[in-house]
């Protein structure tokens, strides 16, 4: 099966979360072949007032897909050659920041999407060319207590797309609004594959997963290397890290739930 919703951006990852969906076939190489290391950089909004984490994680899996959905990623936009290059180089890297006050305004002037005010993700590049409003934000650090934000059963999938956090990895806020600004690209990927919407895992929630849901979900993924089992009998896809900063290479961050 193929299918006319993938966009640029996502595209490159299909031969990777979904091979059997797809003619396409993975790189043999993780790294960009011309050397520069590329990264879409999520800029989180933490006033003094701070928002709670969930509604941050949840704004950042919202914006990274959207800059990928947005119509000035596709191939007559002008953003098209920076998310191609990025998406197409292996690791969909992201990099959080955090900002308030006048640098949260100032990088509102800098190409990308914000979604509820509080994340903006802005056009993937170079991480060591970035603009000076970009620069000066604090990277490490940013972290926000746990919140409640009500319960979702993921037995019930009628209440839309899931990312589920791992309860065995500890993750700062930054470090989880990558990863599930990952697992909104998966899902999505996952979604147009199969011919489905890719723009419904723009509503996804964010919620910390159970141990024996995340126990089931591990087993699967342990049982089939390419997900496909996974995503058809459980519909999950996972995200495993790369392993550059907080957790081991190849760790399961986060589950995204159809």
């Amino acid at each position: 099966m193929t299918s006319v919703a993938l966009t640029p951006a996502l595209a490159p990852l299909a031969a990777r979360v979904c091979p059997w969906l797809v003619d396409t076939v993975a790189p043999d190489q993780d790294e960009p072949e011309d050397g520069v290391v590329r990264a879409m950089t999520l800029i989180l909004r933490l006033e003094r007032d701070a928002p709670t984490r969930t509604a941050v994680l949840e704004s950042a899996a919202a914006a990274a897909l959207a800059l990928c959905l947005d119509e000035r990623a596709g191939p007559d936009g002008p953003w098209f050659d920076a998310v191609t290059e990025w998406a197409g180089a292996g690791r969909i890297r992201k990099l959080s920041r955090r900002a308030r006050t006048a640098h949260w305004r100032a990088v509102q002037e800098i190409d990308g999407v914000t979604v509820g005010e509080l994340v903006r993700a802005l056009v993937p590049g170079p991480v060591d060319d970035v603009p000076h409003e970009v620069r000066r934000l604090q990277i490490g650090g940013t972290d926000l207590p746990p919140d409640e934000p009500g319960p979702l059963s993921a037995c019930s999938p009628s209440a839309g797309p899931v990312i589920w956090l791992s309860p065995e990895v500890e993750q700062t806020v930054g470090k989880a609004a990558a990863q599930v600004g990952h697992a909104s690209m998966i899902l999505a990927t996952v979604l147009a594959a199969e011919g489905s919407d890719p723009a419904r895992a723009l509503d996804a929630a964010v919620r910390p997963a159970s141990r024996e849901d995340w126990a089931r979900w591990t087993e699967a993924l342990a049982a089939d290397a390419d997900g496909r089992t996974a995503w058809e009998e459980h519909g999950i896809a996972p995200v495993r890290d790369a392993g550059f900063t907080e957790v081991a290479p190849g760790t399961v961050t986060c589950v995204a739930a159809r």
